[in-house]
C-alpha cells in the first residue's frame, strides 16, 4: 500500500477500536438512570459490565480465527455490525434482561475488533512502521478512559441514557462503509475445516473461569475458592483445559495452534500480557486509595476519580512513544524500561500515597510504564513471531491473557486489601499495590529474556522469505 492509503486505513482501524473501547467507560454515568428505570439491585447492575467483558472474552479467539480463515475485511465488518446491533437492542430495551443481552452482543462484536485491527496492521504495514501504527491504536484505550465518562455526562445532560447507545449506530455505519472501501480483501486459497469442538470447549473454559473469578469474595479470598459458586467453576475450567489440549492436538485446524505455544518468545509475551492486565486491574482501586490517604488534601468520593487523570494522560503520551521506539530499538528495551518505570510507580504509590504530589507522580509513572505493555510492544512481538496466516489468532491470544490477568488481578488486589483492613484501610491498599509491584518485578525478569533487536530482525526476515516462497 501507498503511505496515504495506509494512513486512511489506520484511521478506520483507530475509530473502530475507539468505538469498542468507549462503551466500557461511557456507560458508567448512565448506571444510576438505568437502575432507576428498571428497579434493579447493585449486584444485578454489575451484569451490564460483566456481560460485556464475558462475551468479549469468548468472542476474541473465535473472531480472530475466523479472520485468519476468511479474511480480515468481512470479519472486521461483522464485528462492527454485531456491536451496532447490540447497541440498538440496549437502546430499545423494554426490560433489564434486554439491556444485559444487548451488552452481551456488544461485547461479542467488540471481542474481535482489536485483534483483527492489529492483524491488519501486520498485513499492510512494513516492519519498520508497525510499531508506530500499533502505538496509535494502543493509545485508544487511554483516550477512551479519559473522554468516555465526560462524553457520557455531556450526552446525559442533553438527552436520555438511551442515546449513549443510539449514537453508536451512525458511527458504526460510517466505519463499515470505509472498511468496505479500504480494508484489504484477503483470504487463503484453501479454507480448512473450522475447529468447532475446540471453540466450544474454549468458550466453556473461559466462561467458567470468568464466572468463578467474578464470584470470589475478596474479604475471604482463600475460603471462597472452595465455595459452591466459585470452586466448581474453577475446577471445571481446569478440567476443560486438559480436554482442550487433547482436542487441539488432534484437530486439523486448531482454534489455538500449538505453534503459538512452543517458543520461549511467545511464552514470555503471554506472561507479560497477563501481568499487564493484572497491573491494569489495580487502577480500579486507585480512587479508593486516594479517598483513604488524601482526605486532608480535599479528596472525596465525588472527585477521587480525577486522581486517575495522571495515569490516563501518561498512557496517551506513552503508547505512541513506545510504538515509535519499537521501530528503532525493538521490543526488549521498550518493555524492560516500561516495566521498570511501572514498578517504581507502584512502589511509590504503596509507600507514599499520603503525599498528593507523590501520588500524582506515581500515577504518571504507572501509566507511562503500562503503555509499554498494554499498547504496541507485546503485540509487536506477536506480529513478528506468528506466521501471516495466524496473525489474528495470535493477537487474540494476547488479548485473552490480558483479560485473564485483569480478572485475577482485580480479585487478588481486592483480597489483599481486605486481608489487611483490620489494621487500617490504608495498610490494606498499600499492601495491595506492593503486591502488584512484586508482579512488576517478575515481569522485569521475563522482559530480560526477550530477543534483542538483531534476533527480532532475523525473525522478520525469515517470515518474509517464507511468505515469498509460499507465494511462488
Amino acid at each position: 500500500m501507498e503511505n496515504r492509503q495506509r494512513n486512511r486505513l489506520l484511521m478506520v482501524l483507530f475509530f473502530g477500536v475507539l468505538m469498542g473501547a468507549l462503551d466500557i467507560a461511557i456507560v458508567g454515568p448512565a448506571l444510576p438512570a438505568i437502575r432507576s428505570q428498571f428497579q434493579v439491585s447493585e449486584r444485578a447492575l454489575a451484569w451490564i459490565f460483566s456481560a460485556y467483558v464475558l462475551f468479549q472474552l469468548v468472542s476474541t479467539p473465535l473472531m480472530a480465527k475466523l479472520s485468519d480463515l476468511y479474511g480480515r475485511r468481512w470479519i472486521y465488518i461483522l464485528d462492527l455490525a454485531l456491536f451496532a446491533a447490540g447497541s440498538m437492542l440496549v437502546a430499545f430495551s423494554g426490560n433489564f434482561f434486554m439491556v444485559v443481552a444487548g451488552r452481551a452482543i456488544q461485547g461479542f462484536g467488540a471481542g474481535g475488533i482489536f485483534p483483527v485491527a492489529s492483524a491488519v496492521i501486520g498485513d499492510t504495514f512494513p516492519p519498520e512502521k508497525r510499531g508506530s501504527a500499533l502505538g496509535l491504536i494502543g493509545a485508544v484505550f487511554g483516550l477512551a478512559f479519559l473522554i468516555g465518562p465526560i462524553l457520557g455526562g455531556v450526552v446525559l445532560s442533553l438527552a436520555t441514557w438511551h442515546w449513549l447507545f443510539l449514537i453508536n449506530l451512525p458511527v458504526a455505519g460510517v466505519i463499515i462503509l470505509f472498511s468496505i472501501r479500504l480494508l484489504p480483501l484477503t483470504r487463503p486459497d484453501r479454507s480448512p475445516r473450522f475447529d468447532w469442538a475446540g471453540m466450544a470447549i474454549l468458550s466453556l473454559l473461559l466462561a467458567s473461569l470468568a464466572f468463578g473469578i467474578n464470584q470470589l469474595d475478596t474479604s475471604r479470598f482463600f475460603s471462597s475458592l472452595f465455595s459452591p459458586t466459585v470452586g466448581p467453576f474453577l475446577a471445571l475450567s481446569l478440567g476443560l483445559l486438559g480436554l482442550l489440549s487433547i482436542v487441539e492436538r488432534r484437530a486439523e485446524n486448531p482454534i489455538l495452534p500449538g505453534r503459538l505455544f512452543n517458543r520461549r518468545q511467545l511464552g514470555l509475551a503471554y506472561f507479560l500480557s497477563a501481568g499487564a492486565g493484572f497491573a491494569e486491574a489495580s487502577l480500579v482501586f486507585m480512587p479508593l486509595l486516594a479517598v483513604i490517604s488524601l482526605q486532608g488534601a480535599g479528596i472525596t468520593p465525588q472527585n477521587a476519580s480525577w486522581m486517575l487523570m495522571p495515569v490516563v494522560l501518561a498512557m496517551m503520551v506513552g503508547s505512541p512513544l513506545a510504538g515509535r521506539l519499537l521501530d528503532r530499538v525493538g521490543s526488549k528495551p521498550v518493555i524492560f524500561i516500561g516495566n521498570l518505570i511501572m514498578t517504581l510507580g507502584l512502589v511509590l504509590l504503596s509507600l507514599f500515597s499520603t503525599s498528593l504530589p507523590l501520588f500524582v507522580v506515581s500515577g504518571a509513572l504507572v501509566g507511562l510504564g503500562l503503555s509499554a505493555l498494554l499498547g504496541a510492544p507485546v503485540r509487536y512481538i506477536m506480529l513478528n513471531e506468528a506466521r501471516p496466516q495466524e496473525r489474528s489468532v495470535a493477537q487474540g491470544v494476547v488479548t485473552l491473557f490480558s483479560s485473564i490477568g485483569q480478572l485475577v488481578g482485580s480479585a487478588l488486589v481486592g483480597a489483599v486489601a481486605a486481608s489487611r483492613a483490620s489494621q487500617s484501610p490504608l495498610a490494606g491498599y498499600s499492601a495491595a499495590f506492593l503486591t502488584v509491584a512484586a508482579m512488576g518485578a517478575l515481569l522485569l525478569m521475563a522482559a530480560w529474556f526477550l530477543k534483542n533487536r538483531e534476533a527480532e530482525l532475523e525473525t522478520i526476515r525469515e517470515h518474509s522469505m517464507g511468505r515469498e516462497a509460499e507465494q511462488l
